[in-house]
């Protein structure tokens, strides 16, 4: 692909995903993901396209040692819950043995404590260790200030924008990725912006993309355009 930028045609309304499109699926992790090389994200800056609620974005930063995980999408609600996704997963994994309660602390809170001793402390947190009730029945832990956990840990190490990405650039671009990720967002660029927005979405990863980078992009099949473009009256090609 040309270096030559290629420029952008604006987007019309239902460029994303649909609002449930996660909450449906029968498994917290991504089946996607694991067909992936395990280094795959291993220190990596990753960037995910389309994150719709945040569940890869989070499962990256969590699980797959991701050093910074970026999430954007266009729908400002998704993004909403994206960031309450990233509360909840923290909320529910494994305490670590940089979480356990300072010495010189005091805690009056009736919630379940991160206070493991370092001997039975995991060095890799297990997600999903506490039942999801607890977090209903409690609420969601408090996140500790990345001075304690580091910068490159979870859940500090991932953020959210909002921002249709295809023309609009965003703080996290000028440093670059190593991992593009583009989930089932393909196909409503295509849908919205015509070829010439899917080639300027294109051209955008090729910019931000480090030497050596990878893109992993999942194609959407030809016969799912009609469906989609149901949803939408105004899409058209």
């Amino acid at each position: 692909m040309s270096k030559s930028r290629l420029s952008t045609q604006s987007a019309t309304t239902n460029l994303t995903n649909d609002d449930k499109y996660y909450s449906k699926r029968p498994s917290v992790r991504d089946p996607r993901l694991a067909l992936l090389p395990a280094a795959t994200f291993l220190g990596s800056r990753v960037l995910d396209v389309g994150c719709n609620e945040g569940f890869v974005t989070c499962e990256i930063a969590q699980s797959w040692g991701a050093q910074k995980v970026v999430g954007v999408d266009i729908d400002d609600t998704l993004i909403r819950a994206a960031w309450r996704r990233r509360r909840t997963v923290w909320s529910l994994q494994e305490p670590g043995a940089e979480e356990t309660t300072p010495t010189n602390v005091t805690s009056t809170s009736s919630k379940r404590r991160r206070s493991p001793t370092p001997e039975t402390a995991s060095p890799h947190p297990q997600p999903d260790y506490f039942p999801t009730s607890c977090e209903h029945e409690f609420g969601s832990l408090p996140i500790p200030p990345s001075e304690i956990r580091g910068r490159h840990i979870f859940p500090h190490n991932v953020s959210f924008r909002t921002a249709d990405w295809t023309s609009t650039h965003i703080p996290e671009d000028a440093e670059g990725y190593t991992v593009v990720i583009a989930f089932s967002i393909s196909k409503w660029i295509h849908l919205n912006s015509g070829d010439k927005g899917l080639k300027a979405f294109f051209q955008r990863v090729y910019d931000v993309l480090k030497p050596g980078g990878v893109f992993i992009l999942e194609p959407q099949a030809w016969d799912t355009y009609a469906k989609a473009r149901r949803m939408d009256a105004v899409c058209s090609l």
